[in-house]
């Protein structure tokens, strides 16, 4: 899977946002509508039971072999973030090292960066 340099869009799909009562979770869904938005990319997508951050729910992690990973949260399972997210992992894809300059960034994913993580090297 991480054999060459495509971006992945790692997506929790058990996030529930506080007083969420959906039969289908916030994750859930937000998974589906970012998976309806990469159709027309090269970008990847999985989901994970759990990343952990549930007191931002709703959350994603941009990644690619060799490059800065990201983790964002605290989104609305809505269309609008489902494409912000897919717009800035195609950016991500597009930078050599995987840093976006913010006058880039798409306005559905601003204020809501969780973590930055380097990238693993050959000495890790």
């Amino acid at each position: 899977m991480w054999g060459d340099m495509t971006t992945w869009i790692t997506i929790c799909d058990t996030c529930k946002r506080a007083g969420s009562e959906a039969a289908m979770s916030d994750g859930e869904r937000l998974a589906e509508l970012i998976e309806a938005a990469v159709r027309e990319t090269a970008i990847k997508t999985r989901r994970v039971s759990c990343l952990m951050g549930c007191k931002q729910a709703c959350n994603v992690v941009v990644q690619a072999p060799g490059k800065l990973a990201y983790t964002l949260g605290a989104f609305e399972p809505s269309r609008d973030a489902a494409e912000g997210i897919v717009a800035y992992a195609v950016a991500h894809a597009q930078s050599e090292t995987g840093q976006v300059p913010f006058r880039s960034w798409p306005a559905a994913i601003k204020g809501h960066f969780i973590t930055r993580h380097p990238p693993l090297g050959d000495e890790g």
